[in-house]
């Protein structure tokens, strides 16, 4: 028998009848006591199971411990394992649906539902915005305290969502002197933020009865957590709490200047060494340095980072031995054309033609343009990183190219100078082209279901969840070879289910573009590569089992 720290869960009416009887009968003939104690089972059964499954789960409740038992059917081999569910905490600035700003938010409202499926005691802590989430849902307050910045107090509170309605614990941590704000980041004072946030949160989980198994962190906001578990003298009884640092954007790190080292809690000045980077703190360097474990949004970019991560490129590669990179996944509930309420017309992969073309022609309508014409179109941030900058002037030659023969259609925000730009091409292209400068999620689902292709022109893409979310609507993505991007799309020349070029300029993007457009004039061929985009399997539940595993090896053997 092997004893791990972590399950997943499948229901077994897959089976059939007699199959699901002779799995049940094998379990409690197996003999579950109520003290587990000592407890070593071993059983060989020779059953041939012609069903086509590799293993089942069961999930048990004993003595409020939850337990899943696990019979691995292999050359009529059974094994019996006993596996114990885990306390996992995930700090973030960000979580989707209580704030968002990209793609971090999606993955931190995504991942830990489905560790809680897998039987897991899943908690995420994020700063309490002045958001549209917090105003319309009820939170109790189950701890306060004050938190020591330096020579400032700043009172605070944890706030917990009452009804679970996530699929897991949501805490917040109301200071509303920092955090009772729109927006989430561009303030001065974002530095001492997102100190105060980190100190707060464990200043709660040090008084609490019990302390959890794993600290995931995300980003440089939660990134001195690691430090400070391992030598502030206050969070001494978190000592042997593993941590774990999650990038998802490695160009943002945190920078600030030691004349605020005062504002940590106090520690054996000997460590500072892991504070420093190039003169300064670097709080996402700090967090790389110290947690036990480092994961990256995809393989792609755990390679990229060792050759440009603004500076940290040494960093990268020394603690490579315990990083892995793991592609995202995406919420496949939530991103569902079958299912999704934001979309004008539901659908499936076997039905997506017509669905897709009432979609189209409602956001064409909606947006003054020809439902007839391959539809373009651009969701995110409005920057360099994401090439933004190359919109104005490539959408600008692709219209012009293929005059009235395309749309382009941009939905984003961000730099004001790409913004303008983009307006102004309104009065050159009008019905061939429109903007929405701004975020809003509606709008989005709907280009998702309506467009016929995505553009990803981006510089930088740690992962990319938009190419996930189009092919998932059956949305064809053009992607920059990069990152995640470079995990997830392949050519529809070779086989793939996408449009995929090397460099991030405009003339790359507009011969993208021009190939797009003789592809949805071959309907046949156009709809095969729509097809495997909608068929790909980018759901939480692979990605999911990679996070315990690393939980997993660090609490056993601290190490990956």
């Amino acid at each position: 028998m092997g004893v791990v720290n972590n399950f997943a869960a499948y229901d077994v009416t897959s089976l059939d009848e007699i199959k699901a009887q002779i799995l049940h009968d094998t379990i409690i003939n197996c003999g579950i006591f109520n003290d587990l104690v000592g407890l070593f089972v071993f059983f060989d059964i020779s059953i041939n199971f012609t069903c086509g499954l590799n293993s089942v789960y069961f999930l048990l409740n004993l003595k409020n411990i939850k337990v899943a038992i696990y019979i691995g059917l292999l050359k009529n081999n059974s094994q019996f394992v006993i596996i114990f569910n885990m306390e996992i905490f995930h700090i973030s600035a960000e979580c989707y649906p209580m704030a968002k700003v990209g793609g971090l938010a999606d993955v931190v409202g995504a991942l830990p539902k489905y560790q809680t499926n897998a039987g897991h005691q899943v908690r995420v802590i994020v700063p309490c915005y002045d958001t549209k989430f917090r105003k319309e849902n009820d939170f109790e307050c189950v701890h306060w305290g004050t938190v020591k910045l330096g020579n400032f107090n700043f009172p605070f509170s944890i706030l917990k969502e009452t009804t679970n309605k996530l699929g897991y614990e949501l805490y917040l941590v109301e200071i509303n002197e920092l955090f009772d704000r729109p927006n989430v980041y561009g303030y001065e004072d974002d530095i001492e933020r997102f100190l105060a946030f980190q100190i707060a949160v464990l200043d709660w989980i040090i008084c609490r009865n019990t302390v959890p198994d794993v600290i995931n962190c995300h980003d440089h906001h939660t990134g001195l957590i690691p430090f400070l578990v391992q030598f502030a003298y206050k969070y001494d009884s978190l000592k042997n709490v593993k941590t774990v640092i999650t990038i998802h954007n490695g160009l943002y790190q945190g920078w600030f200047g030691f004349d605020k080292l005062h504002y940590l809690p106090e520690f054996d000045l000997k460590h500072v060494g892991f504070l420093e980077w190039n003169n300064s703190i670097n709080s996402l360097a700090v967090g790389v340095k110290c947690a036990n474990a480092v994961t990256t949004v995809s393989p792609s970019y755990l390679n990229e980072i060792n050759h440009a991560a603004n500076g940290l490129e040494s960093l990268f590669k020394s603690v490579r031995s315990k990083s892995r990179g793991i592609l995202n996944g995406i919420d496949i509930e939530v991103w569902d054309p079958l299912k999704d309420q934001m979309i004008t017309a539901n659908y499936s992969i076997e039905t997506f033609e017509a669905g897709k073309q009432k979609n189209k022609e409602k956001l064409c309508e909606q947006f003054d343009l020809d439902p007839e014409k391959p539809l373009f179109s651009f969701i995110g941030r409005l920057f360099e990183e994401k090439g933004g900058d190359l919109l104005p002037q490539a959408s600008a030659l692709a219209l012009s190219e293929n005059f009235e023969n395309i749309n382009i259609l941009i939905l984003g925000s961000g730099n004001a100078v790409i913004e303008e730009q983009l307006v102004q091409l309104r009065n050159d292209y009008n019905g061939n082209y429109n903007v929405f400068i701004g975020y809003n999620e509606e709008l989005a689902h709907l280009i998702y279901a309506g467009s016929d292709y995505i553009l990803m022109p981006s510089r930088v893409e740690p992962c990319g969840l938009n190419q996930m979310y189009a092919m998932r609507y059956g949305t064809i993505p053009i992607v920059r070879r990069t990152g995640g991007l470079r995990d997830t799309v392949a050519d529809f020349g070779d086989e793939g289910n996408g449009i995929c070029h090397d460099q991030a300029s405009v003339g790359d993007i507009c011969y993208s573009i021009n190939r797009a457009v003789k592809l949805y004039n071959n309907k046949l061929n156009f709809n095969k590569v729509l097809e495997r985009g909608m068929a790909a399997d980018h759901s939480w539940e692979r990605v999911c089992q990679e996070y315990i595993e690393i939980y997993n090896l660090i609490i056993e053997k601290n190490e990956i």
